[in-house]
């Protein structure tokens, strides 16, 4: 799987987990330009994400971060992340989150996938 470009990646562990939601679209954009605002998930990922108030990296260590997040209604969460170029795979207790983007002749192909981690989730999903 590492041949395969973030974006086809992510399809792939979103169809893996079961009640992921995936979201695939294209950009005018640069990649750098998309990167810089996808990757920056201080700043950036509470103002795509409504349920998420304030998300604050508390460890970095290379590709490696932890995060805490809080949420809406007040809810937190750590996040184990892997944060590389075009790559971002978040972790919680709870849930999954996933974010890749790619290059394309037209502009920048970007990605996004969520999912409830839940024992028995599998057994939930049709």
């Amino acid at each position: 799987m590492a041949d395969l470009d973030p974006v086809r990646r992510l399809r792939i562990m979103a169809e893996s987990i079961p009640g992921a939601t995936y979201a695939e679209q294209v950009f005018d954009n640069t990649f750098s330009e998309v990167w810089a605002i996808a990757s920056d998930l201080e700043t950036e990922l509470p103002m795509l994400l409504t349920d998420v108030r304030t998300m604050r990296i508390t460890r970095s260590d290379g590709e490696h971060l932890e995060a805490k997040a809080i949420g809406r209604l007040g809810q937190r969460a750590r996040f184990d992340i892997v944060m590389r170029p075009g790559w971002c795979w978040m972790q919680s207790r709870f849930l999954h989150g996933g974010l890749a983007a790619t290059a394309t002749s037209k502009g920048t192909r970007v990605a996004f996938t969520g999912a409830l981690r839940l024992p028995g989730m599998a057994l939930a999903t049709p």
